[in-house]
């Protein structure tokens, strides 16, 4: 999408009126604004590419544009929770080099990173809060798994919130962090980064668990979501 970024802010602003675009009002024609414009074409029946073109602009600044219709269950599953879930399968480059995706986030957030290799649980997290709650104040070191637990407000474990874990010893410095995703009687399942050196969905011993967390610039909204215990645990997400 080759526009000006003052272009780029006001198709924004303009899909999320339209409740088609949920993330910052940034300029920047990531993929959440790309996922936004090729929604809006659907629902108006044009042809779905990204590429917002002339038809695509006349209709979307029309008074004729149509609002994206309530979803009863998307209404309470957070911004940053749906842009989570839209980089599931985001995978770290195996051996030299990077997922330049990956490499972005860091870039967005104004944060020296250079390698995937590095663990990425907390940029992940950092991305996601980047643009469904931009402004509520991150950690100082995002990378920091453990460093997530003062973020925000504590809340129970619900859709949308923030885990944090111990690894090795919840007396020691390693961790991880994710979102929630859902639970069974054991085991937490978080959707998060650097799990298996991807975004997936994984099953955490509920007995790790040091805190759960939610932006307080946004009121508590997710529920506890019971899914089957299906798969093993997680031992080791880094």
């Amino acid at each position: 999408m080759q526009f000006s970024e003052d272009l780029v802010r006001t198709l924004q602003t303009r899909l999320s009126d339209l409740r088609f675009y949920t993330g910052l009002i940034d300029g920047k024609p990531g993929l959440l604004t790309q996922t936004a414009v090729i929604d809006f074409k659907v629902h108006h029946k044009l042809r779905a590419r990204a590429y917002p073109g002339p038809i695509t602009l006349k209709t979307m600044f029309s008074d004729s544009a149509s609002r994206k219709p309530n979803n009863p269950v998307l209404s309470t599953e957070p911004a940053w929770m749906t842009e989570a879930v839209r980089l599931k399968g985001i995978r770290e480059k195996a051996g030299p080099g990077s997922n330049p995706e990956i490499l972005e986030w860091a870039e967005d957030l104004d944060l020296h990173y250079p390698d995937d290799d590095i663990p990425w649980c907390g940029l992940f997290v950092a991305h996601c809060m980047r643009v469904g709650a931009p402004n509520d104040e991150r950690p100082q070191n995002i990378l920091g798994a453990r460093n997530w637990q003062p973020f925000g407000v504590q809340c129970e474990p619900v859709l949308g919130s923030i885990l944090v874990f111990w690894r090795g010893s919840r007396s020691g410095w390693q961790g991880h962090v994710g979102f929630y995703a859902g639970e069974d009687d054991k085991a937490y399942h978080v959707l998060g980064g650097n799990q298996s050196n991807a975004v997936t969905v994984a099953r955490i011993s509920k007995s790790r668990l040091l805190s759960a967390r939610w932006p307080a610039s946004v009121p508590v909204s997710g529920k506890p979501v019971r899914q089957s215990a299906n798969g093993s645990l997680s031992q080791n997400e880094a």
